[in-house]
């Protein structure tokens, strides 16, 4: 029970990290050249209602993670299924956000208790404003960028030296100086369809990326029944990742303003 709460606590950061990183400012593109592939992503302008991503975190190590999310952007909840691996073999946690509350369980049972763990997630309807046709004009104080295209899609890649970061992982209060590669890339309409941040210091590297599967969709995302939730409400989040082999998950220390560089 322990190995499941420390890794459904891994978890939560992933995917709120992930989440968080996605509402920042991205760029834009033009429109659907003639003669391509058609652009499922398209949200006619109206930002959607909910989404769906893959998503892949890797420290350069064994200790990767994948999982496939869900987020309500109506109702700020949010599910996932979080795969990472063991040493012969492969495990699943399964993740619900709801309200100010996370459960988490094995994936691979029906039934069993709920582990349960306060967290405040941001509201995430400014996530869904940016994802429908982001303003590259806000994007400001990167050393370089860099735009490619591949039929209807756009990327821009952005780079930056001497950025604050922090092991989300790690002691609280400790800023190191690093490096960020951050690649967003739009659909025909200005869509976000995928991005990816690659945050390094002098000794580790996090790659964190989100694929957009599907826009719009169904997603009903309710709490588990109460008598099959079990509070651990006395664990903090670091006591539960100090404990655990994955130690590292280096994030910029201000997501909201990636251009601010360490003078």
């Amino acid at each position: 029970m322990a190995a499941k709460t420390q890794w459904a606590g891994i978890a939560l950061v992933v995917v709120a990290s992930l989440l968080t990183a996605f509402g920042l400012v991205v760029a834009a593109t033009d429109t659907n050249p003639t003669g391509v592939a058609k652009d499922n992503l398209v949200l006619h302008g109206f930002p959607p209602t909910s989404v769906s991503l893959l998503v892949k975190v890797s420290t350069g190590g064994s200790y990767n993670l994948s999982a496939d999310v869900r987020a309500n952007f109506a109702t700020n909840n949010v599910d996932a299924i979080v795969h990472f691996p063991l040493i012969f073999s492969e495990t699943s946690v399964d993740l619900r956000l709801v309200g100010k509350t996370l459960y988490a369980r094995a994936a691979d049972v029906s039934s069993g208790p709920w582990l349960s763990l306060p967290f405040h997630l941001p509201a995430l309807f400014g996530v869904a404003l940016e994802m429908t046709k982001p303003d590259i004009y806000l994007i400001r104080g990167f050393n370089t960028e860099t735009i490619s295209t591949s039929g209807f899609s756009t990327t821009h890649l952005y780079t930056i030296n001497k950025v604050a970061v922090v092991n989300l992982l790690g002691p609280r209060n400790v800023v190191m100086v690093g490096s960020l590669t951050w690649s967003v890339t739009v659909g025909s309409q200005g869509e976000v369809t995928q991005s990816t941040l690659i945050v390094r210091d002098k000794t580790a590297t996090t790659t964190i990326s989100a694929q957009v599967l599907s826009y719009n969709q169904r997603t009903d995302i309710i709490a588990p029944p109460s008598k099959e939730v079990k509070s651990i409400r006395g664990t903090t989040l670091p006591s539960i990742f100090g404990s655990t082999a994955f130690t590292t998950l280096l994030v910029p220390k201000n997501l909201t303003a990636l251009g601010a560089s360490i003078s």
